[in-house]
């Protein structure tokens, strides 16, 4: 099988796949592929956290020409996965000089298998792009095609938990691997200081307690399959809530917008973690820490990408409001905004290369310490 990630989080996902118990595991661009049983991929779709797709490969072959892409797959045996009455849906990603337009990479592949049942059955599947009864997917690279049947459906990312988003929601597949990457395991507090519609948080929290992040979803795509087992998946749900552990410490999120705070609410209740999460409605810039002990802190701030804010001035409150009100935290966030990032006035002690949707962005960590900061800081 194949799972799909976002750029960068290719081995943290490899690494939950070794966890899962994923055999033969292998680190691609923006995947991982793995071997494992119908019930690791039932499992996997319910676990990973930085997974957006599971793919099933069922087929493989080298083409040159469009012709060759539809006698392939006109030459496949469709029945095992699809009836003649069925439905379907194709999607197509392409890293090629010769096949460049991938909706007509999948219309194509679409006809073929279309065109074969009607000429063995009399009767062709229809193309059903909400809910299909089975969902393709082809990978072009140069030469090599690899048809597969997506086990997911919907992305991943969409956990199920959030009824309500803001203006500038961070996906969740994003949140959970950023939070990965920073190191917080659940064993400190937990803050997120512009938490908007809440996202961070819930990932937080699910990470903590071990909860796999997708038992909220309506549906996965393999429970239209013909060979759906819903004992086995019922099974395997079960042994994954067993693992679930205690979390000992706090996770808060701060907004200073309160219809923010009134949606993260929404959505962390939505979740069934009100138990583990408290929000508040405050400005960060005015907010310090309690407490003596180490504190984590994750956040998302405004890029300037969709809001209008001086981001000069405000990335220097947030350099300044860290190195004054903040000791003893080690501070991450992410950012796409490069030249703002300049004017936060600390020096990060990590800096990764991330993406977000399109935009290039940076993970950063602020490590600040408790005591006389200035000589810290001056020694860095």
């Amino acid at each position: 099988m194949v799972a799909k990630t976002l750029f960068g989080f290719e081995e943290l996902l490899a690494k939950e796949l070794t966890q899962l118990g994923a055999r033969d595991v292998k680190i691609g661009v923006r995947n991982v592929s793995f071997v494992g049983d119908k019930g690791f991929m039932y499992k996997s779709n319910l676990a990973l956290r930085t997974a957006t797709k599971i793919l099933k490969p069922i087929h493989s072959f080298k083409i040159q020409t469009e012709k060759d892409l539809y006698d392939q797959v006109y030459k496949m045996d469709w029945t095992p996965y699809l009836k003649s009455s069925g439905t379907l849906a194709v999607d197509a990603t392409i890293n090629s000089t010769v096949f460049t337009h991938s909706l007509y990479i999948a219309q194509k592949t679409k006809d073929a298998i279309v065109d074969k049942f009607r000429d063995e059955t009399g009767e062709r599947p229809n193309v059903d792009l909400k809910f299909p009864d089975v969902k393709i997917n082809v990978h072009i690279d140069r030469e090599e095609c690899n048809i597969s049947l997506d086990s997911s459906g919907d992305s991943l990312h969409k956990r199920g938990y959030k009824l309500a988003t803001n203006i500038a929601p961070i996906n969740e597949v994003l949140a959970a691997g950023i939070i990965m990457l920073s190191g917080w395991d659940g064993q400190s507090d937990f803050i997120d200081p512009m938490c908007g519609s809440g996202t961070i948080l819930a990932e937080a929290a699910m990470i903590a307690c071990n909860i796999p992040p997708n038992l909220m979803r309506k549906e996965f795509a393999f429970e239209r399959w013909n060979d759906w087992d819903v004992d086995l998946f019922e099974k395997i749900e079960e042994s994954l809530i067993k693992k679930t552990r205690d979390f000992h410490h706090k996770i808060v999120g701060y907004d200073k917008s309160p219809s923010a705070v009134t949606k993260a609410k929404e959505n962390i209740a939505n979740a069934h973690l009100e138990d583990f999460i408290t929000i508040q409605h405050e400005d960060f810039f005015k907010t310090q820490r309690g407490g003596e002990s180490k504190l984590h802190m994750v956040f998302n701030p405004p890029y300037g990408e969709r809001l209008d804010i001086e981001m000069e001035s405000f990335y220097k409150n947030i350099g300044d409001t860290l190195k004054q009100n903040y000791p003893n935290t080690d501070a991450w966030f992410i950012t796409s905004n490069l030249e703002a990032l300049k004017h936060v006035g600390l020096r990060p002690s990590r800096k990764i290369h991330l993406m977000n949707a399109m935009l290039e962005s940076r993970l950063v960590k602020y490590e600040i310490y408790a005591g006389s900061k200035k000589g810290k800081y001056m020694n860095k």
